[in-house]
């Protein structure tokens, strides 16, 4: 039975920090002995250089953090191998390691990934099960191999995804999740039990990148679709469509008021509007508006909106 690991960590965002916290705490059977993540980068109207969520986690631990341009150099090889690790522990870490890196420590590297592999492989597995309108997600551990997230399954736990859930609110319980299925994980690895179940590539789904240009609404598209591209985009980047006057506006609540009726094959049309939202002709069905945001204005509900802006209809 393994009693301590020595644990490099690799990650980046906010979703990475709860499984380094719990790595942390556990002192008795994990030791951090680095902490692995990108570099600071600009951000904001001043892009002050900002550090990544992870290292002000490692820091404030007292963790020593390495920050590489590159990962696939010998010298970034080696600079792991002189921390002596036991393992490996990627959690949304955003670089593909290479096969000389992986073989570092002595157990392999864990993977933490935010989807139930073979589906949703890639950088984006929360914003596409949502815009997919997918009714259960979860975590999954995996062996990292030198593939796309193609290696052995460990454990998996699964949630369900609520009708209305937004990317960032199922965000935010992934990641409460993560570190419980991690520690199982570890656990099992510690004790001799952890099995490894080669994935089936042939139900493998990609999720790559969103970027703003995704979040064009088409409202030709059913009402469900829109409604789970909406969700699927907040809170980044965000959902967007053009009024009668040519004005982009972001769709950042709605709901579906009507599934299935046919219209009259004018999609976008505005067909009700009242405090309670904007009512939009779909390609299929008719979408309730509840939160909208002008051009150069801010967030406001339908019933702000309407107040000081004609709607008519979307493109």
């Amino acid at each position: 039975m393994i009693q301590t690991l020595r644990i490099i960590f690799m990650g980046t965002p906010e979703f990475a920090v709860p499984c380094l916290e719990a790595l942390i705490k556990d002192k008795e059977h994990c030791s951090v002995v680095c902490v692995v993540t990108k570099p600071d980068m600009p951000k904001g109207r001043n892009y002050k250089m900002t550090p990544p969520p992870v290292k002000e986690t490692a820091l404030a631990a007292g963790i020593p953090v390495l920050q590489p341009q590159k990962v696939r150099t010998e010298e970034f090889a080696e600079s792991l191998r002189s921390f002596a690790p036991d393992l490996f522990v990627t959690a949304a870490y955003g670089r593909i390691l290479t096969q000389a890196v992986l073989s570092v420590p002595k157990y392999g590297c864990i993977n933490v990934h935010a989807s139930l592999l073979p589906k949703y492989r890639g950088a984006a597995p929360i914003w596409h099960a949502v815009i997919n309108g997918e009714k259960e997600t979860g975590i999954t551990t995996m062996m990292t191999d030198a593939g796309m997230d193609t290696g052995d399954i460990l454990l998996a736990d699964r949630c369900e995804i609520g009708e209305n859930m937004t990317m960032g609110e199922l965000h935010d319980v992934l990641a409460e999740m993560g570190p419980v299925t991690l520690m199982k994980t570890l656990e099992a690895l510690r004790n001799g039990t952890l099995k490894r179940t080669p994935q089936d590539g042939s139900r493998a789904t990609y999720a790559p990148m969103v970027d703003r240009e995704t979040g064009r609404i088409d409202w030709s598209r059913s009402a469900r679709e829109i409604h789970d591209l909406v969700r699927g985009m907040n809170p980044f980047p965000g959902c967007f469509a053009f009024d009668s006057k040519g004005g982009r506006v972001k769709i950042w609540r709605t709901y579906i008021e009507n599934d299935d009726c046919v219209n009259d094959g004018r999609p976008g049309r505005v067909t009700g509007a009242s405090a309670d939202g904007i009512l939009v002709a779909a390609g299929k069905g008719i979408l309730r508006i509840t939160e909208i945001q002008g051009e150069s204005s801010r967030r406001m509900t339908a019933g702000e909106y309407i107040n000081g802006h004609e709607v008519t209809e979307f493109a």
